[in-house]
């Protein structure tokens, strides 16, 4: 029988997050720390927001690039930040959409993409998917990059870094010292960043500082999901600095022929997303990540997370695989790190759940040690 599928397409794993997610469906009383969705629903005015634009009939395409509105928006907020004179602003399907676009414009087959380890799933299926190829930084054990480990991965077929801070799966957060030093070796060697950012606002000790602010060949990607409880909407921005404009033109004309655009009524719902006080959702996700810290380093090894809704903890014996069989068969969903990692020592925990189930799941996981 003739094999129908594509060679790239074996190359993508199913995702382990989403199977193990499943696994709740027919358990009795599981603590889920698996899936990275908030807890918290969307602001009323927001969701209000999307029902009048749906009732108004917003349902429509919009351009490809997204609402002007929205647009413009967003881009004197990235032009206050890092002094940028004109940025370019595309609106897309989630930050997993502008990742997608921004592969699939600039990766030629064999160019290598530095990614540090461990890394969001996506980045390393998505560089395979374009013929590229995954050149992994170890960040271990405390999840900072070292420059000089960068440095000793960058040769003459380097094209990419991709970075994340607040990270996930770790939560962590690089200094301005960090970036500033991966800043000077990116224009030392020419390269272009994506500094994935979906998790800016989760912050809990400073703000994480971008690397748009030290190097001016960034592509600066956020999203709307997370800091505003609305992973569904699937809705995202890249912003480029002007001198990139024929790579935002590469990225809207692909968007065309894959995306088309971003939902309407949410690009809509967006402009008062972005007037939306959240303080008091990050404070209460700031007391859920000491919860779980502060519940967990006496049994395990871990580093304090700094952003997202994340723990990376060293699992016990150093095989995570072995010690997630075991937490699943005690009711607690939790991630092996093998999904992000080229290593499988540590497990992911996403603390985006109430209280009562941060406990219970603590006091389950301690008990296993």
């Amino acid at each position: 029988m003739m094999n129908y599928i594509a060679e790239r397409a074996e190359l993508v794993d199913a995702s382990g997050i989403r199977r193990i997610w499943q696994l709740a469906v027919n358990m009795t009383d599981p603590v889920d720390f698996s899936i990275g969705e908030p807890d918290f629903d969307a602001p009323e005015p927001v969701r209000k927001a999307a029902i009048d634009a749906i009732n108004q009939g917003h349902n429509g395409y919009t351009l490809t690039t997204g609402l002007e509105p929205l647009r413009d928006s967003i881009a004197r907020e990235i032009s206050s930040q890092y002094n940028w004179s004109n940025p370019s602003i595309l609106i897309t399907c989630g930050v997993s959409g502008g990742l997608n676009l921004a592969l699939m414009s600039t990766v030629n087959a064999q160019d290598e993409v530095l990614i540090p380890d461990p890394y969001f799933v996506m980045y390393k299926h998505l560089v395979n998917l374009y013929d590229g190829k995954c050149v992994f930084i170890d960040t271990y054990p405390d999840f900072q990059l070292d420059p000089d480990k960068l440095a000793q991965q960058i040769t003459p077929r380097t094209k990419l870094l991709v970075l994340s801070s607040p990270a996930n799966p770790t939560g962590a957060i690089y200094t301005a010292d960090e970036l500033k030093a991966i800043a000077a070796l990116a224009r030392k060697h020419n390269l272009l960043v994506i500094s994935d950012e979906i998790y800016r606002d989760f912050s809990y000790d400073s703000p994480a500082p971008s690397l748009a602010s030290y190097y001016e060949n960034t592509l600066v990607m956020r999203g709307f999901s997370k800091a505003y409880g609305i992973p569904g909407w699937r809705l995202g921005y890249v912003a480029l600095p002007e001198h990139l404009s024929e790579l935002f033109d590469r990225m809207a004309t692909l968007q065309q022929y894959t995306f088309v655009c971003a939902p309407h009524p949410f690009q809509i719902a967006a402009l008062t997303a972005l007037k939306s006080d959240i303080s008091d959702c990050i404070d209460n996700y700031r007391h859920k990540r000491d919860l779980i810290y502060n519940g967990l380093k006496d049994s395990f090894n871990l580093a304090k997370p700094q952003g997202a809704f994340y723990a990376f903890v060293a699992a016990p014996g150093g095989k995570a695989g072995d010690f997630v069989n075991r937490a699943i068969q005690n009711n607690v969903l939790v991630i092996p790190g093998s999904v992000f990692s080229q290593k499988d020592t540590h497990f992911r925990i996403s603390y985006a759940t109430s209280d009562e189930q941060i406990n219970k799941g603590i006091d389950r996981l301690c008990s296993l040690v």
